[in-house]
């Protein structure tokens, strides 16, 4: 099974002011860098029915804000998306339409597409979660190798990406099971199910199902 790691292979970005973000990007982690640089930009430009509801913080319309949620600018969170209480956003982050981020679940530095789900005791940090994505109770992205050295994307081939921060890539629909950590670089393919608590590293190929760190097997 071919371990994708390329943007087209694995997310399918519909949203009109990231589109070109993704089109452009050979491989994903390549956006992680530019996160700043589009949030910036689009709270310079607005969008259309989006108010910015605190210096930087710019938020859709029909979000469902609980009184203990955490923002820390800049952020852009988009329509129709729930954060629960004790969500705390770090900074560099954008929250899809129709997305939830849960109960004491930590962002910085990502994006979320649509419809994508961090519910319950989540860290994701330096990652992109593509549409559909859902990670289970516990499960984390870890974005920083104990050494402190530049990450490599172990798939077919090694993938020096330059970058001392990756968390996680989540192609679309891809399911993260409960307690499980994505080790620095994890990509995880797309319709790809994990069970949980596995300690994942490495590329995982698309519709596949993960069992533990090297154990997968093709969905029938």
């Amino acid at each position: 099974m071919n371990k994708l790691v390329k943007t087209k292979d694995l997310i399918d970005c519909q949203i009109p002011f990231l589109k070109p973000y993704f089109d452009e990007a050979t491989y994903p982690w390549e956006i992680l860098p530019k996160i700043k640089e589009i949030v910036a930009k689009t709270l310079q430009n607005g969008l259309e029915g989006y108010k910015e509801i605190a210096p930087g913080v710019l938020v859709g319309e029909n979000v469902k804000m609980a009184k203990t949620v955490t923002i820390e600018p800049p952020a852009i969170i988009m329509s129709n998306t729930e954060l629960r209480p004790g969500a705390f956003l770090r900074g560099n982050v954008i929250v899809g339409p129709r997305s939830v981020v849960g109960n004491s679940s930590e962002l910085k530095n990502c994006i979320l597409l649509e419809h994508v789900q961090v519910p319950h005791y989540n860290y994701v940090g330096d990652s992109i979660l593509g549409n559909n994505s859902h990670m289970g109770a516990g499960s984390i992205c870890s974005n920083l190798k104990s050494d402190g050295k530049n990450i490599v994307i172990h798939g077919d081939e090694e993938y020096e990406t330059g970058l001392r921060k990756i968390g996680a890539i989540l192609g679309d629909k891809a399911d993260i099971g409960c307690g499980s950590v994505l080790n620095p670089g994890t990509v995880v393919g797309k319709n790809t199910q994990m069970y949980p608590l596995t300690m994942a590293r490495g590329v995982y190929p698309c519709n596949t199902i993960v069992k533990s760190t090297r154990e997968y097997v093709e969905k029938k």
